[in-house]
């Protein structure tokens, strides 16, 4: 593909100064080949992996497009979280920088009411936002789309995993019909197609295929590890990668807590990334990430969308996610701009399925790698000691200790035993004292390695020895949240069933809640199972890993114009059998 320089692009004097003092020249080829029929106003479906720069591909032409004498809004943009949200609305404010009365306003849920009112009064040109907050403010009267004329949809396929595809339709509908639509998705599912085929004119299709910059240039491996010993391990790997900049992704907000706590009680420099820290803390902590004031950010998916780093030397799967498009995200944020990176996952028993679908989806090789083990970190200590001592030598910085060491030889001790006891006393300072597991025993069974091609050596399910069942088949417990705590919930066979105190009643729908708990929580719809809906509550049913995630994140926030509380509790009918056709079941009629 030709490169091309933005001069090359027909921009502004405006815009080619906000992407010099953004430090960029030459356009990436999703840039290249998108700006120019965006530019010339034609429907634009871009295909792209992440880290390819498809921001700047329909955030140059929308800042060129608004009017700055205009203070209605003119550009709609929808993400599918409240984190990619907000990285758009600072990247589109870095490209209007030289551009003066365009503004720009990211809308989506956790920020407060009433300061979006206030944003939407002052007259943006540019809004960012969450499908279902940008709902709420529609339903309202808060936001009027009557002079929109583009609609940019980023990650249109997450938005329709997370169960967005109604709230994207509605607002479609309310846009005016003569209006530009500019459409950006890693896959073009047949959901997506129904959605071009109904609101686009004779699309401009821009695809561009993976390239050597991402996957290929990434050293894949994963370990497999009993869950229990997950947080051992991967301090035993962290020594031996000696890692000075990395990234570790864990699946829940507590399980980032915990890591967190315990890296950094071993002596790491880590810090946390995830919802429920509010966005002045997110920033401060991804501010300190991208200057390395700290080595290790552990953090999840929806939290790290906003997190756009270089060089970093290695990424971490604490946990495999459940989408395979999430591995690709995660391990694409190192090994960019044609450098080499790392990718190491750590696999326990239940997440050996998620494993093989990555494998597919990629087409990679992902080889085992064995446990470190403590003989070989004890070896890398005293290498690095070694050489340590080695330099010191060679740099002659260093204070004589001539009368020490004739003392000590008067005392009767060898040269060699005064060193040998010197190098073991150093060697002790320098090391993080790594726990023994079960992994160092030799004797302990190991599973064959899983193939790119095949499910012959797939793990029986009576191997799984480290957790059990999977999570939607293991009966488990959950605290009470109500206010009147009785006896614990119990967990049904297909998971967990959380409470809601909105109903039939407030005109809530399946879809409300899909949509509720797909953005607030950032899990993908396959985790929300049955939904019952009664005359003032309703239940739904999730996989119970992520039950305690979900109540946290719906607390509070407003559905339907209700302020959610949420808490375990077993729907009525004990009967009630959920649907397990595509999405969500349907309610029946309102008797």
């Amino acid at each position: 593909m030709t490169q091309k320089l933005f001069s090359e692009l027909g921009l502004s004097p405006e815009l080619l100064k906000a992407v010099e003092r953004m430090g960029f020249e030459q356009a990436s080829p999703i840039q290249a080949e998108a700006i120019p029929p965006i530019m010339a106003g034609h429907d634009v479906i871009g295909q792209s992996q992440t880290g390819s720069g498809k921001t700047a591909a329909f955030g140059i032409p929308a800042v060129e497009l608004a009017d700055p004498t205009n203070r209605s809004v003119q550009i709609l943009m929808m993400c599918p979280t409240r984190e990619l949200a907000s990285q758009v609305a600072e990247e589109i404010s870095k490209l209007a920088h030289f551009k003066k009365g365009i503004r720009e306003l990211p809308i989506f849920g956790g920020q407060s009411y009433d300061h979006q009112f206030r944003g939407l009064k002052a007259g943006p040109q540019i809004v960012i936002g969450t499908p279902g907050r940008l709902i709420d403010h529609i339903k309202q009267g808060t936001l009027n789309l009557n002079a929109v004329k583009m609609v940019v949809l980023d990650e249109a396929d997450r938005m329709l995993d997370m169960g967005f595809r109604d709230d994207i339709e509605k607002i479609l509908e309310s846009v005016p019909d003569e209006r530009q639509i500019v459409l950006f998705s890693a896959t073009v599912p047949p959901p997506i197609r129904k959605i071009i085929e109904r609101f686009t004119n004779d699309p401009v299709t821009v695809r561009i295929e993976a390239t050597a910059m991402n996957i290929p240039a990434i050293e894949q491996s994963y370990v497999e590890v009993d869950f229990r010993s997950k947080t051992e391990v991967l301090c035993r790997l962290l020594d031996l990668h000696e890692v000075r900049y990395g990234l570790i992704f864990g699946f829940t907000k507590i399980q980032v807590d915990g890591l967190t706590e315990a890296l950094i009680a071993r002596g790491y420099s880590a810090d946390k990334l995830h919802g429920d820290m509010t966005q002045p803390m997110r920033e401060r902590t991804m501010k300190r990430f991208r200057e390395r004031k700290i080595e290790l950010l552990v953090a999840t998916d929806v939290a790290a969308r906003g997190l756009d780093v270089d060089d970093l030397e290695i990424v971490f799967n604490y946990e495999l996610p459940h989408d395979a498009e999430d591995y690709v995200h995660r391990i694409g944020r190192t090994g960019r701009a044609g450098k080499s990176g790392k990718a190491i996952s750590l696999v326990s028993g239940r997440e050996f399925g998620r494993l093989q679908q990555i494998i597919r989806f990629t087409k990679s090789k992902i080889p085992r790698i064995s446990v470190p083990r403590l003989e070989e970190l004890e070896e890398k200590h005293a290498s690095r000691l070694v050489e340590s001592l080695h330099n010191t030598i060679q740099a002659g910085e260093f204070k004589s200790q001539d009368k020490l060491l004739e003392d000590l030889i008067e005392a009767g001790h060898a040269p060699g035993e005064i060193v040998s006891a010197l190098m073991h006393l150093l060697a002790g300072e320098s090391s993080r004292s790594p726990e023994r597991i079960a992994e160092d025993d030799p004797r302990s069974q190991r599973r064959p390695a899983v193939r790119s091609n095949t499910f012959e050596n797939r793990p029986a399910r009576n191997d799984r020895d480290d957790e059990g069942p999977p999570p939607m088949t293991r009966p488990r417990e959950l605290p009470d949240r109500s206010q009147n705590s009785g006896p614990p919930t119990r967990i049904d066979e297909n998971g967990v069933w959380i409470k809601f105190n909105v109903g039939d009643n407030a005109g809530v729908s399946p879809g409300d809640f899909v949509g509720c708990i797909a953005n607030e929580a950032g899990v993908p719809r396959t985790v929300i199972g049955g939904i019952q809906i009664l005359a003032t509550v309703s239940f739904v049913q999730v996989a119970a890993e992520c039950a305690e995630q979900i109540l946290d994140a719906v607390q509070g926030v407003r559905l339907r114009g209700r302020r959610v509380q949420a808490s375990p509790g077993l729907p009525p009918r004990r009967d009630f059998k959920p649907s397990r056709s595509e999405g969500p079941p349907r309610r029946g009629p309102r008797s």
